[in-house]
């Protein structure tokens, strides 16, 4: 069977193309119900015009829940999927909360009426959460447990790409029905609706897709396993190098056996080297939401209004330019950048970049504060004030793109073992959803109340909090899953190597095999 050049990897590549149109939808719905609300039509069709006048704190109240309960519902999806996957594998799983998230998206896309319609849209939103909280917990670790550890970082990254990919086309189309539709319900319907395509795209290609091997070694399915981890690595089942990665699996399932029969989250949490994974989980995505990007990713016309970008289509195409951007220099990181600066020094170096670019932008806004402060508003020319300030929102999600965006993901993926991966994934999903749920209905509120001083906040922590963070973390670069369990401490080198080696004499019946083309991890430890 062919195995080399270019195509080595492509059934894995195309197993993350399907698992991740779920990230699209994560991006999408990031992007989606921010532009919606922030139309006139959308406003006065639900009642926050009373008497023909915009009654702004309604405004921001609905718009703020109905961006922020997605998130609610997400963080309960995200809970969820560590004992649903665990049982029944991440394909099936994955299958299911994409049909949950259908159901959310046509309730949202049918709701109609003024005087229940935004109930509607609230429970679809929620509705929809669920199934975007499971996809994401689900998806990375799926996607990591079939990658090979020489091209996990760039394919487990593909997620912040999808993510990109679903911000970009919800800003664009929300312009797009900005310009070409002046009321009627079509101005959510075609928004909302159009999440059933990419829904529909991961439901249906989830099919063509083979479950993990990790997983099903896992739970005792080793034949099927060697099968699947074959078929993804397009080598034959009894390949040298095949079966030594399949005896690393199982060394490294059995150690987990071993130490942790009967897991629950009690063992996940507190077994020996696992607590500080959870901290650095849960820790990294609270800082990760609190770096400015959701808040402007969520709320982009309106953030672009803020720094003088006012008028409907103004405030909307900037939005667009900003999705596009962040597309672009995302899918450069991950294709080109993230296997060759290593994890730690990206994260610094995004999280400096961000904060500089945050404080010009304070700093503008304090001595050149734009003349509107609505995405409604209309002015005459764009001031080069705020250009320079957009502009640099521009430089900052390029930064983000670089580090703190894409390799969060990444990186909790590589450090959890098989068999608490899904706890770990599950924890950080929620802790990513549970801040996002915080940072999207407060970002409002924060901003009319703090003003300049908002851009000034996210730099602050994207330098004092996210910077030092990226110092302390171990580096992960090029390190297999089950070298992970050396550098946290929860395994000897000594103790892997011979496992190893004792995995590799039943699979090959041969003791000489062993001792020959054991990878030594010795060096592992750090």
């Amino acid at each position: 069977m062919a195995n080399a050049g270019t195509f080595t990897n492509i059934r894995v590549y195309w197993l993350a193309f399907i698992a991740y149109w779920g990230i699209v939808l994560f991006g999408y719905d990031t992007g989606i119900a921010g532009g919606v609300v922030s139309q006139a039509n959308f406003q006065k069709h639900f009642g926050m015009w009373p008497n023909g006048t915009k009654d702004t704190a309604k405004v921001t109240a609905v718009s703020s829940n109905v961006v922020s309960v997605l998130q609610a519902g997400a963080f309960f999806g995200a809970l969820g999927s560590a004992p649903i996957s665990g049982k029944f594998g991440r394909k099936w799983t994955l299958i299911g909360f994409t049909f949950i998230f259908a159901i959310g998206a046509i309730l949202t896309t049918v709701a109609s009426s003024p005087s229940n319609g935004l109930s509607l849209i609230y429970a679809g939103r929620v509705i929809s959460g669920v199934g975007i909280g499971g996809i994401s917990a689900v998806a990375p670790a799926f996607v990591s447990e079939c990658s090979p550890k020489e091209v996990r970082g760039r394919i487990t990254g593909l997620f912040q790409v999808m993510v990109a990919t679903g911000v970009m086309l919800s800003y664009f189309i929300n312009y797009g029905v900005s310009i070409d539709i002046v009321n009627g319900p079509r101005i959510w319907r075609i928004p909302f609706g159009f999440q059933l395509v990419p829904a529909g795209i991961m439901l249906f290609g989830l099919f063509t897709v083979k479950e993990s091997p990790r997983w099903l070694a896992s739970v005792g399915r080793n034949e099927e396993a060697l099968n699947n981890l074959a078929y993804l690595r397009r080598k034959s089942t009894d390949d040298t190098e095949l079966l030594h990665e399949l005896a690393e699996i199982e060394a490294a399932l059995e150690e987990e056996r071993e130490a942790r029969k009967g897991l629950g989250w009690k063992e996940a949490f507190f077994g020996k080297g696992n607590l500080i994974r959870f901290v650095i989980a849960f820790v990294i995505f609270l800082l990760q939401q609190w770096c400015g990007q959701n808040s402007v990713g969520y709320y982009a016309p309106q953030i672009f209004a803020s720094i003088g970008y006012t008028g409907n289509k103004n405030s909307l195409l900037a939005s667009g330019v900003y999705g596009v951007i962040k597309l672009v220099a995302t899918s450069l990181f991950i294709f080109f950048g993230v296997e060759t600066l290593g994890r730690r020094l990206s994260f610094f170096i995004s999280a400096i970049g961000m904060g500089i670019c945050f404080f010009i932008i304070g700093a503008i806004i304090k001595t050149h504060p734009p003349p509107a402060a609505s995405s409604t508003d209309v002015v005459t020319a764009i001031s080069p004030a705020s250009q320079g300030m957009a502009a640099m929102l521009y430089i900052y999600v390029c930064f983000y793109s670089m580090g703190w965006g894409p390799l969060p993901w990444v990186y909790v993926s590589d450090i959890f073992p098989t068999r608490t991966r899904h706890f770990g994934l599950a924890c950080a999903s929620a802790s990513q959803w549970l801040w996002n749920f915080v940072v999207s209905h407060q970002t409002l509120l924060i901003e009319e109340q703090l003003g300049y001083k908002f851009f000034l906040m996210f730099a602050t922590v994207n330098i004092g909090a996210m910077a030092t963070f990226s110092l302390l973390i171990p580096e992960t670069k090029g390190r297999s899953l089950e070298e992970m369990d050396i550098i946290f401490g929860s395994v000897s080198a000594e103790k892997r190597n011979a496992d190893v080696a004792k995995f590799e004499h039943a699979l090959d019946n041969g003791p000489e095999i062993g001792s020959t083309r054991s990878h030594d991890f010795s060096d592992s430890k750090v």
